[in-house]
């Protein structure tokens, strides 16, 4: 088994473990908040925390930073990459500070402008957004550290310790929810929880202790590669310039990602009061299946990649780009066809809504779901030319798919409504494949050379979809019996099909 197949397995064990504790989390809010308003303005006030993190903090920075990290260690050792780190960090905190006082500052004209984060909120909720927004700006300032750790950890080809990070974040988000947010305490084994009684306002509180929980369970990995912290703020520095120059467009890239999100709130927000949950939900189930085998994929991957491509390595780059993207392409459309079929009995398992805010999840997910493809494919390729350390093409095709989302949302969400626009995400984002393959095409031929690969995978969607359904309708148990053993059999029967991609995984 190669190097990247068993960080892959390592990062989707603890993926699974943090998505586990993640479900956990949502149905205790769920159980907690419902549908109502209170979870609508907590989902819509963390867009703005959401966009300066993306901007300013590891959600942009990681994909930049982990190639220059890795030649730094490589070409200098490791005291100079240590420098490199502190320098970086010690901007990103202070960048992240000052943007977070200034948008405290404008709240309220952000939330409540025609062009803002909910413009169509009543104003008791704009007011609730506002408050919200402000107190998870502290929960901002410590990830942007948090998410820079994780990012040279990650260059060093260390992955446990940042696999492990986001569970102790939904861990702190779940003490926010059991502990602080509810008016009367949970009662287990006839022992009643203490409860602060904060409302929503203690989920953000739980929010903020998750981020410092991330943080502080990724110092040992700190301390065994023996970082040295250097207060020092220097932009002349040759290795902060690269940063910086590769960062610029990744900053603008994840702009154009989280305007997205922003824009589909804003049309939500004029939306029946549910239509931002059900959004946030949707997205969420389908980031299961992307995290778990897309996300820890690539991010395996992207070590090895770019150290490939600092190497002139390309023949070697270009196969296990191509065995990523085949092996995705096998996975991610089953999951599509599976889940979508069984979705509405996983939703009635874990949630307790009614019938018709079922009804609303499973439909905005299975929106969600189309496009799972193309974001699982997305993570690869855009690693492949941060790899490169090629951030402007990358950055030409977010500016298409989010050109393309804001032309189409509207339009959509008044045929179908939160369902529209998850579609409408979906076709953007596939557009955004489409372009990056094509770029990516033209330099490495063989990147796109699939076999059997689709023929192999599409007779496998067929016959598991077919078993599915025929065991769901007929075997003789209970209905959620009934779709665990159907939806088991026909999930074997369609790893059959796809063997030779993963025999192809554990070859990278």
């Amino acid at each position: 088994m190669s190097k990247i197949f068993k960080a892959s397995i390592l990062l989707t064990f603890f993926f699974a473990g943090n998505k586990l504790v993640a479900l956990v989390r949502q149905a205790l809010i769920a159980n907690q908040f419902g549908f109502g308003a209170e979870i609508d303005a907590f989902n819509v006030a963390n867009n703005l925390p959401d966009l300066v993190l993306s901007l300013f903090s590891g959600g942009a920075l990681a994909m930049a930073f982990i190639p220059i990290f890795a030649e730094y260690f490589e070409e200098y050792g490791k005291k100079p990459s240590w420098k490199l780190f502190s320098k970086t960090a010690n901007i990103l905190f202070v960048v992240t500070a000052v943007v977070s006082v200034i948008f405290s500052i404008v709240a309220r004209p952000v939330v409540e402008s025609k062009f803002g984060i909910s413009p169509g909120f009543p104003a008791d909720k704009q007011d609730l957004v506002i408050s919200l927004m402000r107190i998870n700006f502290i929960a901002l300032m410590i990830f942007s550290v948090s998410g820079l750790v994780t990012a040279s950890l990650q260059a060093h080809k260390h992955f446990f310790l940042t696999a492990l990070a986001p569970i102790f974040y939904n861990l702190g988000v779940i003490i926010g929810v059991v502990f602080f947010a509810p008016s009367s305490g949970y009662v287990i084994a006839g022992f009643t929880l203490p409860a602060l009684g904060l409302g929503v306002h203690g989920l953000v509180y739980g929010t903020i202790l998750g981020a410092l929980f991330h943080l502080v369970i990724q110092v040992p990995g700190l301390l065994k590669y023996e970082f040295k912290w250097t207060p020092v703020i220097d932009f002349r520095d040759e290795g902060i310039k690269k940063v910086l120059r590769l960062t610029g467009p990744r900053v603008a890239t994840v702009f154009f990602i989280q305007l997205i999100f922003i824009a589909r709130d804003n049309i939500a927000s004029y939306l029946p009061q549910g239509s931002v949950t059900a959004l946030t939900y949707g997205y969420f189930i389908q980031q299961v299946p992307e995290t778990l085998i897309a996300t820890a994929i690539a991010t395996a991957l992207l070590p090895t990649i770019s150290t490939l491509a600092s190497g002139k390595k390309n023949e070697e780059f270009a196969r296990a780009v191509n065995g990523a993207i085949r092996f995705l392409f096998a996975s991610t459309l089953g999951i599509t066809v599976l889940l979508s079929i069984t979705l509405l009995g996983f939703v009635e398992l874990f949630f307790d809504f009614t019938a018709a805010e079922n009804e609303l999840i499973v439909w905005v997910t299975r929106g969600y779901l189309f496009g799972l493809l193309s974001q699982a494919v997305l993570e690869v390729v855009i690693r492949a030319f941060y790899a490169r350390q090629n951030a402007k093409l990358p950055l030409f095709a977010t500016f298409i798919r989010a050109a393309v989302f804001l032309l189409i949302a509207y339009y959509f969400s008044s045929l179908a409504g939160a369902f529209g626009l998850a579609i409408a995400d979906t076709i953007a984002v596939t557009v955004e494949v489409v372009i990056l393959l094509f770029l990516l095409y033209r330099i490495m031929p063989t990147i796109l050379l699939v076999n059997d690969t689709l023929i192999r995978t599409v007779l496998g969607c067929v016959v598991g979809a077919g078993v599915l359904m025929s065991g769901i309708s007929f075997l003789p148990f209970t209905p959620l019996i009934n779709m665990i053993t159907a939806l088991t059999l026909a999930s074997l029967i369609y790893l059959f099909f796809v063997k030779k991609e993963i025999k192809m995984l554990m070859r990278l």
